[in-house]
């Protein structure tokens, strides 16, 4: 197929090169030229100067940027991805965003004659690299069936979890989880160290056991070290929070225990490790 990526992130950026393998026609946007340019040499394809230039013609077109506001940066206006969009194509946007917005681009396409999707994705920089994401989609599941398989480029798996504002819904309950196993995780490898138990035999050996999980396989280990060097960063896991904290007050929904982790994450922001990842929860214990 013929598709853009808009946005060549440490997310974006592999997942376009991943569409570019599977044997796509891919043309790139990104805002800073030199980043497209960077990818363009690394995996052929075309750079488009605006976001618009870059849908036009597309099958497909995927965006990945930062939050709310970037994402109507590049969708909207003349130099914006539904400018370019031809009619009948479609937009998957896979950045970690509010429902609300999802639900006012999918009102935009369906005006226009495209198609819109809220698509966000978990697995992190790794997975990205890799191309083993889990994508969770929001909106028409007829039409999902022809973004899937394109999808699967850079995904392993990918769910249609209801209308549009779904994928982003599920998200939050993503986020929402993760953080708290990581603070789980924070504490019983804190609990070994000051026990003076070998943690690389009790990861391998507990990880096997009901307390295993993707965390304690990936993070573990370098936890116990303090490396925290591994891509999704907590000025990032705090944006993704604030979504999930205004869309939890609409519901009435108790986020009692993950305001407080958020509250964690601010000291670790204050203390200079905004872009650490999310493992740095142990960093608040000393060893």
């Amino acid at each position: 197929m013929k598709v853009a990526f808009i946005g060549l992130g440490v997310m974006g950026y592999p997942m376009a090169g991943h569409l570019t393998k599977a044997g796509h026609q891919v043309c790139v946007y990104n805002r800073n030229s030199d980043k497209a340019l960077a990818w363009q040499k690394e995996y052929g394809g075309d750079v488009a100067i605006t976001p618009a230039l870059a849908a036009k013609g597309c099958d497909i077109v995927f965006a990945c940027v930062g939050n709310d506001d970037d994402v109507r940066q590049v969708s909207l206006g003349g130099d914006g991805i539904f400018a370019g969009l031809p009619k009948g194509s479609i937009f998957v946007d896979h950045t970690t965003a509010s429902a609300e917005l999802a639900v006012e681009l999918s009102a935009i396409a369906d005006k226009n004659g495209q198609h819109f999707f809220d698509a966000p994705v978990s697995g992190g920089q790794a997975g990205a690299e890799n191309g083993v994401l889990t994508v969770m989609v929001g909106g028409d599941e007829d039409v999902f069936t022809k973004i899937e398989p394109v999808m699967a480029a850079f995904a392993r798996f990918s769910q249609i979890m209801g209308p549009v504002g779904s994928g982003q819904l599920a998200k939050m309950v993503n986020q929402i989880c993760f953080v708290n196993t990581v603070q789980g995780l924070a504490e019983g490898l804190n609990f070994a160290q000051k026990a003076g138990l070998d943690t690389d035999k009790l990861l391998d050996t507990i990880g096997k056991g009901a307390a295993g999980s993707w965390q304690m396989d990936n993070r573990g280990k370098t936890m116990c070290k303090r490396e925290f060097d591994f891509g999704f960063a907590v000025d990032w896991v705090r944006k993704d929070l604030a979504i999930a904290f205004e869309e939890a007050e609409k519901l009435g929904a108790d986020l009692t225990i993950t305001k407080q982790l958020d509250g964690y994450y601010q000291e670790i922001q204050e203390n200079g490790g905004n872009r650490w990842d999310t493992s740095s929860l142990i960093s608040r214990f000393k060893k």
